[in-house]
């Protein structure tokens, strides 16, 4: 991943699209395990950047973590919350 996509004060970032269902699922649980853990979170749209829109485009949505990839197609709660304890 670029510096450039990644938010300095966020820990989790997704990358995903509008109107993307895959999206929404994903922006639900990040918003939540975020909220729940006081993490803050940022969404970037691959639409916005032609590079994320080739290296991404069929993955989305994509989660990072920490700068490095986390998941991509679907976020699970649980497996999101260890990798924001060091757990993973």
């Amino acid at each position: 991943m670029t510096d450039s996509i990644q938010d300095p004060d966020a820990r989790v970032l997704l990358l995903g699209r509008p109107g993307c269902h895959l999206c929404d699922d994903a922006r639900a649980v990040v918003a939540a395990v975020c909220a729940e853990m006081g993490v803050r979170w940022a969404e970037r749209s691959i639409d916005d950047d032609p590079e994320l829109r080739r290296r991404y485009g069929e993955q989305i949505p994509v989660t990072f973590v920490d700068g490095a990839q986390h998941d991509f197609w679907r976020v699970d709660a649980d497996r999101l919350r260890r990798a924001l304890t060091g757990g993973l």
